[in-house]
């Protein structure tokens, strides 16, 4: 199970932080990031591990008005 946080805009890029519980496996953890990836266009930007066996990760993408909340297909 993966928790996301919301999205935040700066600049050109856009960013989501997931929370990966200490439960996941390394190739879980592989494996949502390749989808998150391959069918919403995220790129890898930071991991972090915890003694815990938590990972944090943050993702970023170019933004575009798609991935805007409310914004109209041109």
């Amino acid at each position: 199970m993966t928790a996301v946080s919301e999205a935040v805009v700066e600049g050109d890029w856009e960013y989501r932080r997931l929370h990966l519980p200490p439960g996941v496996s390394r190739r879980a953890a592989a494996i949502q990031l390749s989808i998150h990836a391959e069918f919403a266009g995220w790129e890898l930007r930071t991991v972090r591990l915890y003694a815990d066996g938590t990972r944090r990760v943050w993702l970023r993408r170019k933004k575009t008005a798609q991935s805007l909340p409310g914004a109209l297909p041109t």
